[in-house]
């Protein structure tokens, strides 16, 4: 099933261009893989400069775990934070210069009721661009 921006839009709390990804392109109980073109929009709220770090690619990773938690909720999605990030390999300096959309992957690795694990990787059509480890504690703030 493939679900576009105005989906994620409707069921993350990033908003405006802050809501890096533009769809879903496939999902099941343990991944999910997500598209974007921000990288590319002058824009984008992450800039540094002129440039778009690749460092920046841990957002959109973060987003695509978020956008998981809300494909398998069965009810509102609960506030997460990025409580840590792992094995983060950095294959590119800059994602502005990449050509084509970006490919943004989340699997969950396992977790419980209140954190999860996640790896996570973003690539383009030339190959991996990043990739990592990720713990999202969820409720956070109400603890």
């Amino acid at each position: 099933m493939r679900l576009g921006r105005d989906w994620i839009a409707a069921h993350l709390p990033h908003r405006g261009a802050m809501c890096l990804l533009d769809g879903v392109l496939e999902w099941d109980e343990r991944h999910v893989v997500c598209r974007a073109s921000s990288h590319r929009d002058a824009g984008n709220p992450l800039r540094i400069g002129q440039q778009l770090p690749a460092a920046c690619g841990i957002e959109y990773g973060a987003q695509a775990m978020a956008v998981h938690g809300a494909l398998l909720s069965r009810g509102p999605l609960r506030p997460g934070l990025l409580a840590s990030v792992r094995s983060v390999k950095l294959r590119a300096a800059r994602l502005d210069d990449v050509e084509g959309l970006l490919r943004v992957s989340a699997e969950r690795l396992g977790g419980e009721d209140d954190h999860i694990l996640y790896g996570f990787s973003v690539a383009s059509d030339a190959g991996e661009l990043l990739s990592g480890r990720a713990a999202v504690v969820l409720d956070a703030t109400s603890k």
